[in-house]
């Protein structure tokens, strides 16, 4: 782990891992405050952007694939967030095209890889998120097909779990356990990004998809804080559907630990331009309504952590 100093009287910048093929980039990059001043922890996992150029070499259309793939720029709306409520941030740098870090170490296509190299267990069925392309290496793309030019080699494979995805999830869980000690509890919001969705049976078409693994990852006030808050500023919401949440809820959510953690997925559109590329006019408009989000869910969780306290100080009595 390396430190690069402090972005701000209280704010420290650390680096960990490393992207394989890309000398000298960190795979991810966090942002901690010291001592923190709210029990939240920020993670984007698929808005890393440093590819190595024999990665996109093996691509199909890298240029369409990659921003199929990438939750563009939703780092940009994480830090200046965090920079504004002083919660600790995590972001990916490694790009998901590489490995997807909201997958499980093993939820693999084996199909990608020779026959020769495939593990005894290549023969288990694969999981549906798998079979549907979008497993730990993303396989295909509608619209695109198939994502690489060759098969892939399983010691590339090792070197992207051990230098990418295994050091970023111990920072979260780090991270996650340093909140709880300090506030006696915390929450994990996993930033994503999302396509413009269509308008469902409700007859709306959700800019926001609040995400709790169908009530499994956190504490019910936290999805309640959360959906009321996005109602009251007129911000289109559902709950876990299509997104419901993936691996990086599974792994680090304990809430009867105090550690709770929420997906939130956010309409490209409301921030990217018409192109769905760059930053767009409503860029700002979406990091206010994120901050004031933030601090609603930062007031709900440290009320759990002091009922928490309580209660394990009246059990101890």
């Amino acid at each position: 782990m390396q430190s690069e100093g402090d972005e701000t009287d209280s704010q420290r910048r650390e680096t960990g891992g490393s992207i394989p093929g890309a000398p000298g980039i960190p795979a991810f990059v966090a942002s901690v405050a010291a001592p923190s001043s709210i029990p939240l922890l920020i993670a984007v996992p698929h808005a890393g952007r440093a590819y190595p150029r024999a990665l996109l070499r093996d691509m199909r259309h890298a240029e369409a694939a990659a921003l199929k793939l990438e939750d563009r720029y939703v780092d940009r709306l994480a830090i200046a967030v965090a920079r504004e409520v002083g919660a600790s941030l995590v972001v990916a740098q490694a790009p998901r095209a590489m490995i997807d870090l909201n997958r499980a170490p093993d939820d693999l296509d084996w199909e990608m890889f020779a026959k020769a190299d495939r593990p005894l267990q290549s023969g288990l069925a694969p999981s549906r998120r798998a079979r549907s392309g979008l497993g730990l290496i993303p396989r295909r793309l509608p619209g695109l097909g198939e994502i690489w030019r060759r098969r892939q080699n399983p010691d590339d494979l090792d070197a992207r779990i051990t230098q990418v995805h295994e050091p970023y999830h111990a920072r979260i869980a780090r991270d996650l356990l340093d909140l709880r000690t300090r506030w006696g509890a915390a929450l994990l919001v996993d930033l994503h990004s999302m396509p413009p969705l269509v308008a469902g049976a409700a007859g709306f078409a959700p800019r926001y998809v609040v995400g709790d693994r169908f009530g499994g990852s956190c504490h019910g006030s936290l999805t309640a804080a959360a959906f009321s808050y996005l109602h009251e500023a007129g911000a289109p919401v559902s709950h876990n559907r299509p997104y419901a949440g993936g691996y990086v809820l599974e792994r680090h959510a304990a809430p009867m630990q105090g550690i709770h953690a929420l997906q939130l997925e956010i309409d490209r559109s409301t921030y990217l331009d018409s192109r769905m590329v760059e930053p767009g006019s409503g860029f700002d408009g979406v990091v206010t309504l994120l901050v004031g989000l933030a601090r609603r869910l930062a007031q709900e969780v440290s009320q759990l952590g002091q009922s928490g306290s309580d209660t394990l100080r009246q059990a101890a009595e």
